[in-house]
Parts: C-alpha cells; structure tokens; sequence
C-alpha cells in the first residue's frame, strides 16, 4: 500500500523520482525501491514525504489511492453549481442596487434643477458690497454654472444605464 501510494501521489504532483529524490536528499534509487515495495521509509522520511507531497502521512500509510470515482465529479459538479448559482445571486443584488443608485441620482439632479428654477438665481440681486453674501453668491454661482453644464451629461448617462440595467434584470 505504502509503496503505491508513494507512486501514486508523485505522479500525481508531475513529480519524477529524480524529482522526489532531489527534494528528499536522497538518490533516486531509493524512491525506486520504496515505490517497489523492496524497502520502506523510516519515520522522519515519512513525514518528510508527507510534506513534499503535501498529503498526511495517514494517507501514506492508508488505503490505495484510487482514480477520481464517479461520485466524487458528481460532488464537484454540485459544489460548482451551487457556486454559479450563488454567483448569478450576487450579480443580480449588485445590477438591482445599481439601478436604485441611478434612479436615486437622477431623482436628485430633477430635484435640484426644480430647485434652481424656482428661486430664479437669487444671487444677482445680492449686495456684493457686504463680503459673507459676495462669497455666498459667487459659492452659489459657481455651484449652479457648474451644474447647469455637467447635470444634464450625468443625466443622460444615468437615464441609459437605467434603461440598460432594466434590460438584463
């Protein structure tokens, strides 16, 4: 059991006993005769095969390693199925919040230009002489020069990503 569970779990690795012999700092007969069955590892080379192979020694020790069993795709089939469909899930969430996002910005953009509109720029009628409402007004201007010519861009952008996003949800 020993001897190919050795061999096995080697080729499993793509390892050669060249290899193995090297990473163990022994000669490569050795690994010859062990895969063999002619002699045997003491315990510290068991825990060193272990380690290079990256399987417990138990494993080493056990039962014959066997080719992948029918029953076992069949788990890794359903592992990897339960993996999409929890992927498609997520996917689904962060296109649905996505869509709330762009609705919340252009709700808020409507907002603001219902806002610019009813107070009519109030600003230019602003004493300018007084230096708090001549900081206040020209803050104020810039804000609605600035957004008067990049809202409606955000707008736009936003209006067809909701009509996108509605698509694909």
């Amino acid at each position: 059991m020993l001897n190919e569970n050795i061999k096995q779990l080697r080729k499993g690795k793509g390892l050669s006993q060249e290899e193995l012999a090297i990473r163990l700092n022994v000669v490569r007969q050795t690994i010859s005769k062990w895969e063999q069955g002619l002699s045997v590892p003491d315990s510290e080379m068991l825990l060193s095969i272990s380690e290079v192979l990256e399987t417990p020694v138990s494993t080493l020790l056990g039962e014959t390693i066997g080719e992948s069993h029918v029953d076992d795709l069949k788990a890794i089939s359903e592992k990897l199925e339960t993996i999409n469909l929890q992927l498609i899930q997520r996917k689904i969430v962060r296109r649905k919040i996505l869509l709330w996002v762009l609705i919340a910005l252009c709700m808020i953009i409507i907002t603001i230009f219902i806002g610019l509109i009813l107070f009519n720029s109030p600003y230019l009628g602003w004493n300018y002489s007084d230096p708090e409402t001549a900081v206040l007004g020209v803050t104020y201007h810039a804000f609605e020069w600035l957004f008067v010519r990049l809202a409606p861009i955000i707008l736009i952008g936003g209006i067809t990503g909701i009509f996108l996003i509605r698509r694909k949800v």
